[in-house]
């Protein structure tokens, strides 16, 4: 069966390419883009999202803007660095033609699940800020929303942002607060899996032997991201952590969940945007959170690869 799904996004070069493997997923119907500050800035998100849609021939697909701070914090939109400037690598896209849909991204995606409850997913793959703010906002939206599949977090992991905090955790803690606790459920995917998840600058050259807009761009795109991994963690590839998430959907078999009260400190210290689930029980509290703490990575980074070359094919200049 379908999943419907609706993509929560700062792209972002893995979120382009979660982009890319949704429209490449017969399992899976794309419904909307909602954009997020976090990666890069709200007006480059959601520019990139536009191009990317066009870039792949899915214009059609309705982009709506979402919030451009976090509900506390100052944002730190450390994209440049890792993402490149523009926040989708050495890829150059043109001004898309399209336009975002107008109104907010909290007000669609409160519209859109409450027309059609326990319909639709929601996959934020950056910080939670839009969906925070729906669930403040409309309280009817948690139990309308069939379920979230977030990445974010580093469990067992270290984090990626501070030495205890995973990005897109850290960049809205207050907002992960809300919604870890807002009854909704939830499967989170955090750095414990999605490290195990690298793609190598062979497998970019294997997807290139396809000429095809699409091989190009997962090329251009990634150049950046391999940089900065090869300079800063010394590796030549990158972890696909946004598109891992849509394995939930097609290929859930390659992950090991846990059931895990899982809470994200909001304290103001040093841990402040750490997730952290309760393996021993101690605090007597109930699971809220299906937990990703492991993956064959080796195996999702072949059905990446597999559908990218399919979608290059059917692709042409």
């Amino acid at each position: 069966m379908t999943k419907r799904i609706i993509i929560d996004t700062d792209p972002g070069v893995d979120d382009a390419l979660t982009f890319l493997l949704a429209l490449a997923s017969p399992e899976i119907k794309l419904e909307a883009l909602t954009t997020v500050q976090g990666n890069v800035t709200i007006e480059k998100a959601t520019r990139n999202a536009l191009s990317v849609l066009e870039l792949v021939q899915a214009s059609q697909i309705p982009v709506v803007q979402g919030c451009s701070h976090p509900l506390l914090k100052t944002p730190h939109n450390s994209g440049e660095a890792v993402h490149g400037q523009s926040g989708i690598g050495k890829s150059v896209l043109p001004e898309p033609t399209s336009k975002p849909i107008e109104g907010h991204a909290v007000d669609y995606l409160i519209e859109r699940v409450l027309a059609e409850p326990d319909e639709l997913s929601i996959f934020p793959i950056g910080p939670l800020t839009n969906i925070a703010l729906a669930i403040r906002k409309e309280p009817r939206f948690a139990k309308a929303v069939k379920e979230l599949v977030i990445m974010g977090g580093a469990i067992r992991s270290g984090g990626n942002i501070t030495p205890l905090a995973e990005f897109n955790i850290n960049e809205d803690p207050h907002a992960a607060h809300i919604v870890f606790h807002s009854g909704i459920p939830i499967t989170l995917v955090p750095l414990d899996a999605t490290y195990k998840c690298l793609l190598t600058s062979d497998d970019v050259e294997r997807l290139n032997k396809i000429d095809s807009p699409i091989a190009r761009f997962v090329r251009d795109a990634t150049a950046t991201y391999m940089d900065f991994y090869l300079k800063y963690e010394g590796f030549k590839g990158c972890a696909l952590h946004d598109p891992l998430t849509l394995a939930v959907i097609f290929a859930s078999e390659i992950f090991t969940f846990e059931d895990h009260y899982v809470d994200v400190d909001i304290s103001g210290g040093i841990s402040t945007g750490k997730t952290f689930a309760d393996f021993m029980r101690v605090a007597k509290k109930p699971s809220n959170i299906k937990v990703a703490l492991d993956v064959r990575g080796r195996d999702f980074v072949e059905l990446f690869l597999e559908r990218m070359e399919t979608l290059s094919r059917s692709i042409s200049d």
